[in-house]
């Protein structure tokens, strides 16, 4: 394996290691409305941007682009 492709898998597995992290960190702030007899309004941040303020979401972006420049890397080393 060259030097590229183990910079890659660490970047991948960095970044998989940073979002679980942050997901749990985020989940654990948060309060059911069970707990307290009512539930909390959502910010205006998370409305106007739903998708983007969601790690889970934005992980999969991240990984999905990551790993489409790996499979292009691989196809111009392997075809050029």
């Amino acid at each position: 394996m060259s030097v590229y492709v183990w910079v890659l898998s660490f970047l991948c597995v960095g970044l998989a290691g940073y979002a679980l992290y942050y997901t749990f960190r985020v989940t654990g702030q948060t309060k059911s409305g069970k707990d307290n007899g009512f539930d909390s309004d959502v910010q205006e941040s998370v409305k106007a941007h739903p998708i983007l303020l969601n790690p889970v979401f934005v992980t999969i972006a991240i990984a999905t682009v990551l790993i489409t420049a790996f499979i292009v890397y691989q196809i111009i080393l392997f075809y050029g």
